[in-house]
Parts: structure tokens; C-alpha cells; sequence
């Protein structure tokens, strides 16, 4: 606990309560990286075997995700915590639901593979760009989440900026191939869906480095941006 900057509680149990519940995410964080890194890996190399073994693993992200949350339920009952212990459980209910929905895109990235099976796709060069990055992202946030760690929480949001500029390009390159062949309308729709869901978890990384700005310094940052965004978290 002591790396997360959180202070000894006269109840032992209470620390490793904590403790053991702040591993569970990042375990389901660890879950879902690899989900949505197996699910670009599978677009890319247009592996059906892959892309259905991970529609049939999804259920274990939802079932953490509940799982985590009745254990946080049960510490506000238990614990009634305050002032750091407070913020550092509703960020982790926060957190949980961000990387369900990041999991929910690795699935139904999948799915959208097995569905469109054997059909013409287009060209996914800049998909797999913008996937790499947002990766890095989710690795990176999970790491500042382990640790808590401001700096690195902040450096993270600042990257959602290159993914969108990615997202961009992907939108250009799609409707350029759209334009040229109106038979891969269908799958263009399709790839353009993937594009945006991807763009997404830049956003829901985002969302997390806003919590642990949160824990860390007390302050909401959440629909801020710009200079509003800069003082507030340089605020003492």
C-alpha cells in the first residue's frame, strides 16, 4: 500500500482489503489488454479460431467486474471509509466499468470477424496503427494505476490526442477505398465501426487517468480540458 501513498490503518484487515482488491483490477485490466491485443492480432491475420475464442471469454471480464464491485459494495458497508480510502474505491468502481467496456470492444471486434468471414476487407494498415497505440495506452494507464502515479496518469491522457489524429487518417483511408468501390460499402461500415470503437478506449483510458488524478489529488477533472485541465491538476 505504501507505493500508492496511502497511510496505515489501525485495522491490518482493512489494508489488505484494499490491497487485495486493488489487484483484482489490475488482473482484469491484464484480462482485457490481452483481449483487445488478441482481437487486433486476429483482424489482422483474419484468424476465426482466435477471433471466437475471444467472443467465448468475455464472460470472465463481466464476471470480475461483478465480482469487484460486490467487494467494494461490501467495504463501504463494512469500512465506511473516508477522505483517500474513500476516493481510491469509487475509482476502482470506476475503473472496472471502463475496462468492461474496453472488453466489450475486443469481443465485439471479434464477432464482427467471425460475422464477415470469407468477405473482401479493406485495407487495415492504419487500424492496426491506431490498435498498437491505443494498447499502449491501456498498458501504460494500468501501470500509473498500479502505482498511482500522477505523472505518469497524466502523461497517458496526452497521448488520447494521437489517437484521434489516427482515427482521422483511418476515416480518410476508408472513405477514399468506399468512393473507389461502392461494392465494399458493407465492409467499410463495418471497418469504420471497428475505427470508432477503437478510438473509444483512448477515451475510457483517458477516463481512468481522470480517477487516478482523482485519488491522487482530490480533484474532479472529469469534461475539463486545455489550460482548465493543466491547473487544475498543477493546483497544490
Amino acid at each position: 500500500m505504501d507505493n500508492m501513498n496511502l497511510g496505515k490503518h489501525i485495522s491490518g484487515q482493512f489494508n489488505t482489503e484494499l490491497e487485495n482488491v486493488r489487484n483484482q483490477v489490475l488482473v482484469m485490466g491484464g484480462l482485457v489488454e490481452q483481449q483487445l491485443t488478441d482481437a487486433l492480432a486476429a483482424i489482422h491475420d483474419q484468424d476465426l479460431d482466435a477471433a471466437r475464442r475471444i467472443v467465448g471469454s468475455d464472460h470472465k471480464v463481466n464476471a470480475m467486474e461483478v465480482a469487484i464491485d460486490e467487494e467494494c459494495t461490501r467495504i463501504i458497508a463494512k469500512r465506511q471509509p473516508t477522505a483517500s480510502d474513500l476516493r481510491l474505491v469509487m475509482a476502482i468502481i470506476k475503473t472496472i466499468a471502463e475496462l468492461e467496456r474496453i472488453g466489450d470492444v475486443a469481443e465485439r471486434i471479434a464477432r464482427m470477424l467471425t460475422d464477415n468471414a470469407n468477405k473482401p476487407q479493406p485495407p487495415l494498415v492504419s487500424l492496426e496503427s491506431m490498435g498498437r497505440r491505443t494498447i499502449k495506452m491501456l498498458h501504460d494507464v494500468l501501470d500509473a494505476f498500479a502505482r498511482m502515479d500522477l505523472d505518469a496518469a497524466i502523461a497517458v491522457y496526452q497521448e488520447d490526442d494521437k489517437v484521434d489524429r489516427d482515427y482521422e487518417s483511418v476515416i480518410r483511408e476508408l472513405m477514399t477505398y468506399m468512393m473507389e468501390d461502392p461494392r465494399t460499402i458493407p465492409q467499410v461500415l463495418n471497418v469504420l465501426w471497428a475505427a470508432r470503437a477503437i478510438e473509444r478506449v483512448g477515451d475510457r483510458c483517458q477516463h481512468i487517468c481522470e480517477y487516478i488524478i482523482y485519488f491522487v489529488k482530490g480533484k474532479d477533472v472529469r469534461h475539463t480540458k486545455g489550460d482548465e485541465f493543466t491547473n487544475l491538476v498543477n493546483k497544490p
